[in-house]
C-alpha cells in the first residue's frame, strides 16, 4: 500500500474511533419511581406536590443542576377505590419532551385526588414487579412519594404505631444495591412513625415534612426558564436527594 492510501485509512479509522461512544459516556442505569397520593386525606396538600412533581422529574430528565439523570422512570399513584388495587404506571416516554407545565398537567388528567385509600403495600409491590420485569435488578433505585403518608390500615383504637408496622417494604429488599424510598409531605410526627414503625434491612428512608416541602417554592425564580433555576435544584439536592447513608444491620 502507498503512503497515500495508508494515510486516508489512519484517517478514516481515526474518524470513526472519535465518533464511536466510549463506555464511559453511557450513562450509568438507575431508577426513579414517583407515586403520588390520590386520596381525599392528601387533597389540601395535592395541587403543591403535583408542581413539584412536574419540576423535579423535568429536572431529573434534563440533569439540570447536576441531578441525575434517570434510565427509566414510572410515575403512579399511591391509592385506589378499594385495598389491593393495582395502578397502572406511566413510563419515562410519557415525560420526555414535555415542558413542566405540560408534566404537571400529564399528573392532574392521570392522577386525580379521587380515590378512598391510601395503600403503600399495593405501591411498593407493583413498583418491585416493574423494575424487575425491566430487567433494572441491581441498578440505584430512587422511590419517591408524595403523600401526607398515613396509611389506611387496620387497627386497634387508639393504636397509633400498629398501621405503620403493616406497611411493607420487603419487595423492594434486594432489587439493588442501593434502594432509597423519599417521603415528601408528611407531618413531623408521621415521619417518625414511618423512621421507627417501618421495618427494613437494606431498604434506606429519608423523610421530607410538609412545612420544608412548602419552601421549594420560595426557591423559584420568576420569570425565568427551568434550565436557570439554580436555587432550585440545588434546593432539591440538599433536602430531597440528599444521599442516604445505609442502615447498620
Amino acid at each position: 500500500m502507498s503512503a497515500r492510501p495508508k494515510m486516508v485509512a489512519a484517517l478514516a479509522a481515526a474518524a470513526l474511533g472519535g465518533c464511536a461512544p466510549s463506555q464511559s459516556e453511557t450513562p450509568p442505569r438507575n431508577t426513579l419511581v414517583v407515586g403520588v397520593d390520590v386520596s381525599g386525606s392528601f387533597r389540601r396538600q395535592y395541587d403543591d406536590a403535583i408542581e413539584f412533581a412536574a419540576y423535579y422529574l423535568y429536572g431529573h430528565l434534563h440533569g439540570l443542576g447536576g441531578l441525575k439523570v434517570p434510565t427509566a422512570v414510572f410515575v403512579g399513584s399511591v391509592g385506589g377505590e378499594r385495598a389491593g388495587e393495582v395502578k397502572s404506571f406511566h413510563p419515562i416516554h410519557d415525560f420526555q419532551g414535555k415542558s413542566v407545565e405540560q408534566i404537571a398537567a400529564s399528573l392532574r388528567e392521570w392522577f386525580p385526588p379521587q380515590d378512598q385509600v391510601t395503600d403503600f403495600n399495593t405501591f411498593f409491590d407493583r413498583a418491585a414487579t416493574l423494575v424487575k420485569r425491566q430487567n433494572l435488578v441491581l441498578a440505584p433505585l430512587n422511590i419517591v412519594v408524595l403523600s401526607d403518608a398515613v396509611p389506611d390500615m387496620p387497627s386497634a383504637p387508639g393504636d397509633t404505631v400498629g398501621p405503620f408496622q403493616q406497611i411493607r417494604v420487603e419487595p423492594l429488599e434486594f432489587l439493588s444495591r442501593s434502594t432509597t424510598v423519599r417521603l415528601l409531605y408528611p407531618s413531623p410526627t408521621v415521619a417518625v412513625r414511618w423512621e421507627r414503625g417501618v421495618e427494613r434491612r437494606r431498604v434506606r428512608l429519608w423523610t421530607v415534612d410538609a412545612q420544608v416541602m412548602l419552601g421549594w417554592r420560595g426557591q423559584v425564580a420568576l420569570g425565568v426558564p427551568p434550565e436557570g433555576q439554580d436555587q432550585l435544584w440545588q434546593w432539591i439536592a440538599d433536602n430531597v436527594d440528599f444521599r442516604v447513608r445505609g442502615r447498620v444491620l
